[in-house]
């Protein structure tokens, strides 16, 4: 996989998500995939059973892609998503290729926080 590549699997993700297509969405997953949350401790595996649980997710959810890092079969991608039109929170997805499909993705997410004012006179 190169980035190009991985930017346009999960371009295909977003806009099949928002368009309330979970099964075309969840097409650049293996059948087999595991989805992690680290911060919540869940561990889903198997496409079908998180596919699942997203198409009855309670908020509209939007994402939006900044970076797309990583080489071979490891991808990191900084992302934005906010619930319901909500205020954008940062995430991090990893995400483990098996051939063209996602076999492992694991996701950080995090509110963002104001920049302390002591710090400012070393920040580019």
């Amino acid at each position: 996989m190169d980035a190009a590549s991985v930017r346009a699997a999960l371009q295909h993700y977003v806009e099949a998500s928002a368009a309330g297509d979970h099964d075309g969405a969840h097409a650049i997953y293996a059948d087999d995939a595991a989805l992690e949350f680290p911060q919540s401790g869940e561990r889903f595996e198997g496409v079908a059973n998180f596919r699942e649980w997203r198409r009855s997710f309670p908020q509209r959810v939007g994402f939006a892609i900044d970076r797309v890092r990583g080489g071979g079969d490891l991808w990191v991608v900084e992302l934005r998503i906010s619930y319901d039109g909500g205020p954008d929170q940062f995430g991090v997805d990893i995400l483990e290729f098996r051939g063209d499909r996602v076999s492992r993705e694991t996701i950080y997410l995090g509110a963002p926080w104001a920049a302390p004012d002591w710090r400012a006179r070393w920040a580019a």
